[in-house]
């Protein structure tokens, strides 16, 4: 009995030497080396840091269970500084003079197309973070999004804004556009024009302003004086910001506004603004909603949370630090499909094969773009001031209006109203 319970013991030993023996096989073996550029400074480091963060959360998460092809995985990284012109050097250094086995990012539209280019040189598989319509341009059979726009790119991020304005009575009837004179925002412009299209609306005023603009009382005031009922707007984070501001100091307030503002995507920027983001419609990509909340996701954002106040990154993450831990994902389900680094062999299966990320299972059409569209459009309401983050760990201060299959609140209209 003796030797029987002694045998017992050394038996329940055995999964966690041999764990043991597979994490120490892989961190002497040589590390496979995954590359990218990240906006870390500049307009959109706000967002860039959060996704740099999650892609260091996966590659501790997939060392401690030994890596991918039984080797550790290492991280090579720049700051772009939010800069496209700076991208390709990058992209060129890490694959011509840092050697890495695989690429991924960078994050946003303006980084992801400068980058493309040089990925393509080089036949590499790419999974591009939050970049919309990338390759229509390009057609390359390697590249992934992670960025649920489904099939009609440039329509998702703009759809839900005209689908909730024709439910309205009285229903708008009259639409300003204005947008960044920048890839993404040029994209998501496109797509509230296709919409338009396909609706009895009327565009009074259709302008795009330089990336750098600062005042933006001006642009406000000239949209005002043709009283639209409803403003569509494309910005990234500074200019987010700067055209809420001015709408609020204007006091200009149409039936409907909001649409792709990329700006109050993160924690810190809704919360400085407090409760004059009330009333505005933008687009999420990803929401802290029961209906979202998929396998792995509270194990990341748990994570996340613990070590975002000391490095002083966004304290919830939910807009991007899922999506940049979801790109590993896609890349190491290649890998590990295929037991080979070879771009053509992991594309293949990625085109091939449903992948289980912590954003939920994603399937992707033959431009790499997602088969289904998954972007929802949510309204902010009854915000509190004081800098409150506490307040967006939910959706309850922003609920999901459209579409009808993750809906959780109704439009406040209009727009006025809600800012009461």
């Amino acid at each position: 009995m003796a030797s029987f319970r002694k045998f017992g013991r050394a038996s329940a030993l055995l999964p966690a030497l041999a764990a043991a023996l597979i994490a120490g096989a892989a961190q002497a073996a040589e590390p496979i080396k995954l590359g990218f550029s990240m906006a870390l400074t500049g307009g959109v480091a706000v967002n860039g840091k959060q996704c740099l963060l999650a892609l260091q959360i996966w590659r501790d998460d997939v060392n401690a269970k030994g890596g991918l092809l039984g080797r550790p995985v290492e991280l090579v990284y720049y700051d772009d500084q939010s800069n496209p012109s700076n991208v390709p050097g990058i992209y060129t250094k890490l694959i011509d003079v840092d050697k890495v086995d695989l690429v991924v990012g960078p994050y946003a539209t303006n980084m992801v197309a400068p980058a493309m280019p040089i990925i393509i040189q080089h036949n590499l598989v790419d999974v591009g973070i939050q970049a919309l319509d990338v390759n229509s341009e390009f057609h390359y059979p390697r590249y992934f999004a992670v960025l649920p726009s489904g099939q009609n790119t440039r329509l998702a991020f703009a759809e839900g804004f005209f689908e909730i304005a024709k439910q309205q009575n009285p229903k708008p009837k009259t639409v300003a556009i204005v947008a960044a004179d920048a890839e993404f925002s040029k994209n998501a412009a496109d797509g509230a024009r296709e919409a338009i299209k396909n609706s009895d609306f009327q565009t009074v005023y259709d302008k795009n302003y330089p990336p750098q603009t600062q005042d933006f009382a001006p642009i406000v005031r000239a949209i005002q004086a043709l009283n639209p009922d409803m403003v569509f707007a494309a910005a990234y984070p500074p200019d987010s910001i700067g055209l809420i501001r001015a709408v609020n100091e204007v006091g200009f307030t149409p039936k409907m506004f909001g649409g792709a503002m990329i700006g109050l995507l993160a924690t810190a920027p809704k919360a400085s603004l407090g409760p004059i983001i009330n009333g505005i419609l933008i687009q999420e990509t990803f929401m802290n909603a029961p209906s979202f909340n998929f396998p792995g996701l509270n194990a990341l954002m748990t994570k996340y949370q613990a070590a975002a106040p000391t490095l002083g990154v966004d304290p919830l993450g939910y807009a991007y630090a899922p999506a940049a831990y979801s790109a590993a994902q896609i890349l190491a389900a290649g890998v590990e499909g295929t037991k080979s680094l070879d771009p053509a062999k992991i594309a293949e299966y990625i085109h091939g094969h449903p992948i289980s990320t912590v954003i939920g299972e994603i399937s992707f059409g033959a431009n790499g773009e997602w088969a289904k569209s998954r972007v929802v459009y949510t309204q902010f309401q009854h915000v509190a001031g004081g800098n409150d983050i506490a307040q967006f760990k939910d959706s309850s201060k922003e609920p999901i209006l459209w579409p009808a299959a993750y809906k959780t609140g109704d439009l406040i209209y209009p727009y006025a109203d809600a800012k009461k």
